[in-house]
């Protein structure tokens, strides 16, 4: 029997749990995706997926269950229709140029023996599918009160899975690999340098989790436009190989989210592939969002920066003034935001080409608040006594860059809110146009988590309230993102999972970990990495110290290029950047706003190699990356111009080169490509490869 033959076999078998003449089929334009959805005879909701011919999921249930309403059961079919839309549109910024919203859609009425009424929306793609639930207007409900998601994914298979826990307080673990069925917590117990850590549940998973079935197809699980909902974690069913829906509890006991009628739930967003790259290709979350909200999108630029940051963790500097900061950041180490030091930092960015410089710890508050957790820690507008604000202004004026102001709320969200009116008057009176904000610690004063609904509509209304000022914003320990810089490109990036500083002081971060970054977490939007580490020990700042970044300095150009972000931090000391120019000029000459994006190669947790093009030029940059296997890589020039010969400069790791044991060497070369060329790379353990090719008939 052939796959479509017996695909075809396995609907008509589910056809027969239906009731009512209730399922309902419908096709992507490429016919390649297919959602089938239908009641049973109790009037509960399935669905199901077919990707190419084959079960990609299988029946799986669907609903919502809020206080005093049951919308998973008791439904009968009120009517259905279906549209075809095609559209280009062009983003503000992003990985290509313009982007096709191609679907069909399904929308699926029900209404229950109460007269109550819900309607699902189905989207399906060539590449995937996203679905959500919509409370029309209806008499008597007013306020829908949450307690459960019943939506569940129904694995065809136990595929390899890459995961973190569904943990409440933070998103900053190291990635799993493992099958379906293998999904425990447990190990994550052991973790000590997450001060958040709050895993309630053994079998929960975060989202976005990425999938490899047996034939090869990969399958992610994701949401899309999180507004006025709590984040979707994952309740795992090991055995069953099943996944239901899991929303972050509110601290009123039993309510998950809280809603105005009419409204609608985030997207439910089921990415697929025939192999992994498609993934990294696919703009389903994207295209789910609403459309840019800002009419004037003219002061939103895509930027690199440096900052007085790295050296607080590596313990040269310390954030607080009075030098007596919580011990676990070096005590006693002296005040990194000091006017003399920003000055050398803009000297610094000026210099080589950088737009901005972020400083931390330039507000009063930060003496003893780790750990504390207390309200009114910071003040947004009063700077430390050594910290000119009006004299570094002025300087970062005559020398064309601008200081990044960051504001650690130290997860005192209420005091924040108070002071975000003042805060960026105060920024936009210094001609500061980006801002960092910072959610360290546990939610102040109501207990709220991080990923809840009341923690998600505090970043929106920061995103819409920085926006109005024609401020630029870069959340860290956020939710993740869920593709709303399409509608507020104003928000560009977030951190959101583990970064680069966890290599400063702690077991830091595995070789395969920005490997699995893309196929996860990014899936979502921008990560604020903060890459370009070239001392790469910890014991040159102090000889206790044991922590290493577990990549070589190669691999850390390359994650300019594998690791997306219109925002990208050369984040060493600027001395360490100044002792190898030559290998610096990779971060000076790299983009990060693109017309065009190929991803090559891929493997999940294994390697990368991704090519893109440079904004309004034929240039383009190349990253290849792998985990803490060497291999060699083949890189197929195909993708630049035809009747064009560039100037290829490759930094690739030298002789001898390890992330453990010689992470330094990078060896610099250079050569005439044209289209058909090829390139042989070889990639050390922890290793990777950055390529520029300069169109060189460039005025």
């Amino acid at each position: 029997m052939t796959r479509t033959a017996l695909f075809v076999l396995l609907l008509l078998i589910g056809n027969a749990i239906f009731a009512q003449k209730t399922l309902r089929t419908i096709h992507s334009p490429g016919k390649q995706t297919s959602v089938s959805v239908g009641l049973n005879k109790q009037g509960e909701i399935f669905y199901r997926i077919g990707y190419r011919n084959r079960p990609a999921m299988d029946w799986s249930r669907m609903g919502i269950v809020a206080k005093g309403y049951d919308f998973s059961t008791g439904f009968k079919l009120d009517g259905t229709s279906t549209l075809l839309h095609d559209e280009t549109w062009k983003p503000v910024w992003g990985e290509v140029a313009r982007i096709r919203d191609h679907y069909r859609e399904l929308e699926y009425r029900l209404q229950n023996a109460a007269g109550n009424r819900m309607t699902i929306r189905f989207r399906v793609y060539n590449e995937g599918v996203g679905f959500r639930y919509e409370f029309p207007e209806q008499q008597g409900l007013n306020t829908l009160v949450v307690n459960d998601e019943r939506t569940e994914f129904q694995m065809t298979g136990d595929h390899t899975a890459w995961w973190i826990p569904g943990d409440y307080g933070s998103n900053e673990h190291v990635y799993s690999t493992t099958k379906v069925s293998a999904i425990d917590c447990a190990h994550y117990e052991r973790e000590r340098n997450i001060s958040t850590k709050n895993i309630v549940h053994a079998k929960n998973v975060q989202t976005p989790i990425s999938m490899k079935m047996a034939d090869g197809t990969h399958i992610a699980l994701a949401e899309a436009a999180l507004v006025d909902f709590g984040a979707l974690h994952l309740e795992a069913d090991p055995a069953k190989l099943k996944f239901k829906a899991f929303l972050i509890p509110s601290v009123d006991p039993g309510i998950k989210s809280k809603n105005s009628v009419p409204f609608h739930t985030p997207w439910r967003a089921v990415l697929l592939s025939p192999d992994a790259a498609g993934l990294l290709e696919s703009k389903l979350i994207l295209n789910l969002n609403e459309p840019c909200k800002i009419e004037d999108v003219s002061w939103i630029k895509p930027q690199k920066y440096v900052g007085v940051w790295w050296e607080m963790h590596v313990g040269l500097a310390s954030w607080d003034y009075e030098g007596t900061q919580n011990a676990a950041f070096n005590t006693g180490a002296r005040h990194g935001a000091n006017t003399e030091n920003v000055r050398r930092y803009l000297d610094f960015a000026a210099k080589y080409g950088f737009d901005g410089v972020l400083v931390e710890g330039w507000n009063v508050g930060w003496k003893n608040w780790y750990g504390q957790w207390s309200d009114e820690v910071f003040d947004f507008t009063k700077p430390y006594p050594d910290y000119d604000v009006e004299a570094l202004s002025q300087y970062a004026r005559e020398k064309g860059v601008r200081i990044i102001m960051h504001h650690e709320t130290s997860s005192a969200v209420p005091s924040y809110e108070r002071q975000m009116d003042a805060a960026y008057a105060y920024m936009n009176k210094y001609g500061m146009n980006a801002v960092k904000t910072g959610y360290v610690g546990k939610i102040i004063p109501r207990g709220e988590l991080h990923d809840g609904q009341w923690m998600a509509n505090h970043y929106l209304r920061v995103a819409e309230r920085t926006a109005k000022n024609r401020i630029m914003v870069n959340m860290h320990e956020s939710v993740r993102p869920s593709g709303l810089h399409r509608t507020w490109p104003n928000w560009l990036a977030c951190e959101a999972a583990r970064g680069q500083e966890f290599n400063a002081w702690s077991p830091g971060n595995p070789p395969e970990h920005e490997c699995i970054l893309p196929f996860t977490r990014i899936l979502g939007g921008p990560m604020d990495y903060t890459p370009g580490i070239f001392e790469t020990r910890m014991s040159t700042y102090d000889p206790k110290k044991k922590e290493v970044v577990h990549t070589t300095v190669a691999k850390q150009l390359a994650l300019y290029v594998t690791l997306y972000s219109p925002l990208q931090m050369a984040a060493d000391l600027p001395e360490n950047y100044e002792k190898r120019l030559d290998v610096f000029q990779f971060i000076r000459d790299v983009p990060v706003d693109w017309d065009d994006t190929r991803v090559l190669h891929a493997a999940i947790g294994d390697h990368i190699t991704t090519a893109r093009r440079q904004k309004g030029t034929d240039n383009w940059f190349v990253g290849s990356i792998t985990d803490e296997n060497p291999r060699e890589v083949t890189v197929a020039l195909d993708f630049l111009k035809p009747g064009k010969t560039y100037e290829a400069t490759l930094y690739a790791d030298g002789e001898g080169a390890h992330w453990e044991t010689n992470p330094y060497p990078v060896a610099i070369s250079k050569r005439s490509v044209r289209r058909g060329d090829v390139l042989n790379i070889k990639l050390a353990a922890g290793g990777g490869c950055a390529v520029s090719l300069i169109d060189s008939r460039r005025p």
